[in-house]
């Protein structure tokens, strides 16, 4: 059974930072796409950040990058998101994702495992 434990949320003044990690186990991790998605209230799930299986290509939502760096430690099954120059628009549920191969998607249907997410709160 996979399993995807977010953790490093929390509330943070706008211009501070953050780094978000996911715990993965339940299937050979180093051989999927990872990613991470956001959800402000009253909003769609979008995405924010994917890092291939092998963690040699990126993949950042427009408006996020620069800002925040996607990495992966597959000796140990973790992934991170490093958040910097936070917004309150930044504000939101964020949510680790496995995907359903080695290929580095951007939506929500290219992944098929979900954490159960961490809050983020940027107060301006």
């Amino acid at each position: 059974q996979v399993q995807l434990v977010e953790s490093g949320g929390g509330l943070v003044q706008a211009g501070g930072s953050l780094r978000l990690s996911c715990a993965a186990s339940g299937r050979t991790f180093s051989n999927y796409a990872m990613g991470w998605f956001r959800q402000a209230p009253g909003k769609e799930r979008e995405f924010v950040s994917a890092i291939s299986w092998k963690g040699s290509i990126t993949y950042y939502a427009d408006s996020l990058k620069g800002r925040f760096t996607i990495s992966r430690d597959n000796a140990n099954n973790m992934v991170y998101l490093q958040m910097n120059s936070l917004k309150p628009e930044d504000t939101a549920v964020y949510y680790c994702a496995g995907g359903r191969t080695y290929y580095i998607g951007r939506t929500k249907d290219d992944y098929n495992y979900w954490g159960q997410g961490t809050q983020v709160t940027v107060s301006s």
